[in-house]
């Protein structure tokens, strides 16, 4: 047998291939990832007349091309969970680490577990372009997130308190329209107050928000009394228009998105099932089927768990067992995050009796649990039975 293990890198990897023994076969050298390369190879192991299997780390996508090339040529590639690899590589006394060094481990790592590894099978085309644009999504929402933060701050320094008074009830996309055409206290502190609620009453009523006089009081009243730290001047308005402009394209790029994931996930055979569970609506299910992917490749309910990071393994030594577990968060912290997410719509929906989640949290809250902890069991369950309808309907 012949393990190949590969040490991947953006734009190269470096690869070692190694009989048992500690036969090194052809040291460590670097491959750039160009189908050239790769080709040769995946021409000198179909050469070997053994079995030849090839390890390597998951990179995020980095691997991907070295992957699917090997894999179109008929080679084993099992891709090796980093933390596996770290805790592996951490048995060495001597701490050196080169790419050259990494690569000798990765193939030593594959003779050492050679009945252990397991064939990479690639999503399908539909789950891979979600998984894809779902890490867009993500990247997008903390984008947008600190614009947004940024646009607060400068409203403190301009309109401090307009927050308070218009984001809660008009809307935020209300909001930036407002503080763009009033981007100062002073621009309204200037007009006599008759001629501010005028103007705010056709402003509300062209934006179909809701209006009244003495919300207009209390932002003339505001801006009266308060005191901006940023001059009313050409320099200020530029501040506030970029920050405005910079949120509402952040929240184009994020929408445009979502709308075409969810014109991926519509077409799949989850999508409807996951829809029809209780406190998941089309965005959510979106987001959840790209984090989860094709749910057949877990070979069991606990295999989807763990993925998720919401096992809680068991701790005993000796007399003593362990009773208080936490998850281990060793999984897909998206996953959770979208998973609380559910959890907190069906507390807020507090569907019916028979709604398996819901009960299943407010047992666990009447046992003295945290809520915390009773929606991190609901999402426990939420995705065991998920799994069970998914692989019932695709059988």
């Amino acid at each position: 047998m012949i393990s190949v293990g590969v040490d991947v890198s953006k734009d190269h990897s470096t690869v070692c291939i190694m009989r048992p023994g500690g036969e090194i076969l052809i040291e460590p050298y670097d491959m750039p990832h160009t189908n050239d390369y790769v080709s040769v190879l995946a021409s000198c192991l179909l050469s070997y007349q053994e079995d030849v299997r090839v390890v390597l780390e998951v990179t995020g996508h980095y691997h991907l091309p070295v992957v699917n090339v090997l894999i179109e040529q008929g080679i084993f590639v099992s891709c090796i969970n980093p933390l596996q690899m770290k805790k592996y590589s951490a048995q060495s006394i001597r701490k050196g680490k080169t790419d050259k060094i990494d690569s000798i481990k990765i193939a030593q790592y594959g003779i050492t577990y050679w009945n252990d590894l397991v064939p990479y099978e690639p999503n399908a085309e539909t789950y891979a372009e979600l998984h894809s644009f779902s890490r867009q999504y993500y990247i997008y929402m903390g984008m947008l997130i600190k614009a947004k933060i940024n646009l607060d701050i400068l409203l403190d320094q301009v309109m401090p308190g307009i927050n308070k008074i218009l984001a809660d009830q008009e809307g935020r996309h209300n909001l930036t329209d407002f503080v763009k055409k009033h981007w100062h206290y002073d621009r309204i502190s200037c007009k006599s107050e008759h001629e501010f609620i005028l103007g705010y009453n056709k402003w509300a009523k062209a934006k179909r928000c809701h209006h009244s006089e003495s919300k207009a009081k209390r932002i003339y009243e505001q801006a009266q009394n308060n005191i901006p730290v940023l001059p009313c001047n050409g320099s200020t308005k530029i501040l506030i228009h970029e920050a405005i402009r910079m949120v509402r394209e952040l929240e184009k790029s994020r929408d445009k998105i979502l709308e075409h994931m969810q014109n991926l996930a519509c077409v799949l055979p989850e999508y409807d099932i996951m829809i029809a569970m209780c406190g998941v609506g089309p965005v959510l299910a979106t987001r959840m089927i790209a984090e989860i992917g094709d749910v057949r490749r877990f070979h069991s309910r606990n295999a989807l768990i763990a993925f998720a990071g919401i096992d809680a393994p068991p701790y005993q030594s000796g007399a003593f067992t362990s009773q208080n577990r936490r998850i281990s968060k060793r999984g897909n912290k998206y996953l959770r995050k979208t998973g609380y997410e559910i959890m907190l719509s069906i507390m807020r929906k507090k569907p019916s009796k028979d709604n398996a989640v819901y009960q299943y949290i407010l047992k666990k809250e009447s046992e003295g649990k945290s809520k915390k902890t009773a929606k991190i069991a609901g999402l426990n369950k939420f995705l065991r039975i998920y799994y069970a309808r998914v692989i019932e309907a695709y059988n």
